[in-house]
């Protein structure tokens, strides 16, 4: 019976099978038989049993590792065990001159290279989606809000244009920390390559280079986990913008703003006793998961931290770290781009909210226009404000108010007021950067 769920409720099933027990063990294989080959390129192994191991491989199974496991108490060994029965004579060459991390890193380093390739695209998808929402509603003016407040306009187009700029920036660092992450080692029981001789740098690169994994400068006996660290973090940042995004929805999804709603099925049921709710649950989803994904950066962290050459309080952390935190990325990646496809913009109330201060949001406007029309910035400022403050106490138009100000109306009459306080005619160069953005970011959705 499943117990995580991550067995039977989160997680994609292409992102569960690179972190599935079964590909684990086929990833050592293959790390195993890169070996082989390596060795038979320098001229360590036969090269008639590197071939024979690369050709009996596949019929290694899973299930006698386990059997023997079960008998030696080694995970590793009992691999090479397996994979060497199925192997014939040329099963004595199996790991020579490996130690277990040699290999089980390795592995890692291709389960880490899958997972990038994985959440790259799924990066991409993202990307296209939140360009496509920016030019959708570049012209789509609406209240910015600051604290919480309302402040003066901003443009819906430029809020998708901010998030799509942060999720290119992740494409970027992905890009960035894959040939620090993907790799894999060959260099002994302490990282000497004793074992391998003056040939064990060869050795490496050749193993390297037929798994296409970057080759580590230098390690002992494991990959420094700075590594794998960075790979963790990176996940956990992308989380975090995926739970901004969540959070912002969900704030405009509020009953009282209303300006953004999740798509709603026509069957689904928002609450097991109020009828009436349509509620922003994917985005909550997103928002609650991002925080299990950036828990795992502060393991991650500390098991750089190992003795000496090594210590094994890494391995069991490892187990958990890694395919929980990919497995539910690359799973609120994917939820949160199907919101951001189907969210519904809500024009109306997005102009409720936009007007519904009567021009309060707008003091800024008539604050530059009068210190453009020869009033210092320090007096204006002062004068917009206090008849801001009035007009906010009596809920009257800031205009009306503005108007009564003879140090106001000496510079600006009242049809003056009225274009300063328009909210369509202050976005500034809104418009024009969302085109900018998306002519420069376009390219990387492909």
């Amino acid at each position: 019976m499943a117990v995580h769920p991550i067995d039977f409720r989160y997680g994609t099933p292409e992102m569960r099978a690179v972190w599935d027990e079964e590909n684990r063990f086929t990833s050592v294989v293959q790390a195993e038989v890169a070996l082989a080959k390596a060795e038979s390129i320098c001229g360590i192994v036969p090269e008639e049993a590197a071939t024979l191991i690369e050709a009996s491989a596949p019929n290694a199974s899973l299930e006698r590792a386990k059997e023997i496991e079960e008998a030696i108490n080694h995970d590793m060994m009992a691999i090479v065990k397996a994979l060497s029965e199925v192997c014939g004579d040329a099963g004595r060459w199996i790991h020579y001159g490996a130690t277990s991390n040699d290999i089980l890193d390795t592995a890692t380093g291709l389960q880490v290279k899958a997972s990038l390739d994985l959440l790259e695209a799924k990066l991409r998808r993202l990307l296209c989606v939140l360009l496509d929402r920016a030019e959708e509603t570049k012209e789509l003016v609406c209240a910015g809000r600051t604290h919480g407040q309302i402040g003066v306009p901003t443009t819906y187009g430029l809020r998708f244009g901010i998030w799509a700029s942060e999720v290119a920036r992740h494409i970027e660092r992905l890009m960035q920390l894959r040939p620090r992450v993907a790799v894999g080692q060959m260099t002994g029981a302490v990282g000497t390559q004793a074992s391998l001789g003056e040939k064990g740098h060869e050795v490496m690169e050749a193993m390297m280079d037929y798994l296409d994994l970057t080759p580590v400068d230098v390690s002992n006996q494991v990959i420094q986990r700075d590594r794998f660290a960075e790979y963790i973090f990176f996940l956990a940042n992308v989380a975090t913008t995926l739970d901004k995004i969540g959070l912002n929805i969900r704030m405009m999804q509020r009953s009282e703003t209303g300006e953004l709603e999740e798509a709603f099925g026509k069957n689904q049921v928002g609450s097991s006793t109020m009828p009436h709710k349509r509620n922003p649950i994917k985005s909550e989803q997103v928002c609650g998961l991002a925080r299990i994904v950036r828990a795992m950066v502060s393991p991650a962290l500390e098991n750089n931290v190992l003795w000496e050459e090594r210590d094994l309080t890494n391995s069991s952390c490892e187990r958990i770290t890694f395919p929980e935190s990919s497995i539910l990325a690359d799973h609120i990646l994917q939820v949160m781009t199907r919101v951001l496809e189907g969210l519904r913009v809500r024009p109306e109330n997005i102009r409720h909210n936009l007007e519904m201060m009567q021009g309060v949001n707008m003091a800024e406007s008539v604050m530059i226009a009068l210190t453009q029309r020869g009033m210092s910035r320090q007096d204006s400022h002062e004068i917009v404000r206090v008849a801001s403050m009035q007009a906010l106490e009596e809920r009257r138009p800031l205009a009306a108010v503005l108007a009564d100000v003879p140090a106001v109306s000496a510079l600006c009459t009242r049809d003056d007021l009225e274009a300063l306080l328009n909210p369509d005619a202050y976005i500034g160069t809104a418009v024009v950067q969302i085109e900018t953005l998306t002519t420069k970011l376009r390219p990387l959705c492909n």
